[in-house]
């Protein structure tokens, strides 16, 4: 199985041809191609490529599916005995993408996602 390691938002992720991420917001339409440029290391079973600290000419390649907001988290502060406190709410904001492709450093494709007609969805649909 093939996989690359990036580098976005102040964090890396391993990732796979056609698996789907939480990552930081990205200010892009849905559905439009994101390249991640910043590649730490990519391979697969037999052979890995490890950049210092970047591997030249390898890109990863993406599509956004959406941008949206995290649950909302509760800042409480209080001050015992004399009647302070604060309440606050924070939701992150996220972009989920899909992975399609990851490029060697050559520029040759080294994997892509397999693509699923809509006559196979039905399928596996039907299956369950």
């Amino acid at each position: 199985m093939s996989f690359a390691i990036i580098q976005t938002g102040g964090k890396q992720y391993k990732v796979k041809t056609s698996e789907i991420l939480k990552i930081e917001k990205i200010d892009k339409k849905p559905s439009s191609k994101i390249e991640f440029k910043e590649v730490l290391a990519y391979g697969d079973d037999k052979n890995i490529e490890v950049g210092s600290p970047l591997v030249q000419g390898a890109k990863v390649e993406a599509e956004l599916i959406k941008n949206a907001k995290k649950r909302t988290v509760l800042v409480f502060k209080k001050r015992r005995r004399k009647n302070s406190r604060r309440k606050n709410g924070h939701r992150q904001q996220y972009s989920l993408i899909k992975i399609n492709k990851i490029f060697a450093k050559d520029g040759g494709l080294f994997a892509e996602a397999k693509k699923i007609d809509k006559k196979e969805t039905k399928k596996i649909d039907k299956e369950k």
